[in-house]
C-alpha cells in the first residue's frame, strides 16, 4: 500500500522524507523508485509536490535494493 504525502525544498532530500516516513534513511530508493527520481536531492524542486511513499518493509534489514553493493 502506498500512501501520498507533500514534499517541498525543505524536506532537503528523499533521505530526510524516508527517515521520517519509513524510519530509515537508507531506504531513500524506494521512494525514488515509485516516483521515477534518480536524484535524492529536492533542493532543486520550486513548488510543492506530491510523492508515493511505498509501505514499510521490515524485512529490508539493510535498506539496500537486492544486488546491491554495500
Amino acid at each position: 500500500m502506498m500512501q501520498d504525502i507533500i514534499v517541498s525544498a525543505a524536506d532537503i532530500s528523499l533521505f530526510h522524507v524516508a527517515a521520517r516516513e519509513l524510519g530509515d534513511a537508507s531506504q531513500w530508493w524506494r521512494i525514488a523508485q515509485v516516483n521515477g527520481m534518480a536524484d535524492p536531492d529536492l533542493g532543486r524542486i520550486s513548488e510543492t509536490v506530491v510523492l508515493k511513499v511505498p509501505s514499510v518493509e521490515p524485512d529490508l534489514v539493510s535498506g539496500l535494493p537486492d544486488g546491491a553493493v554495500e
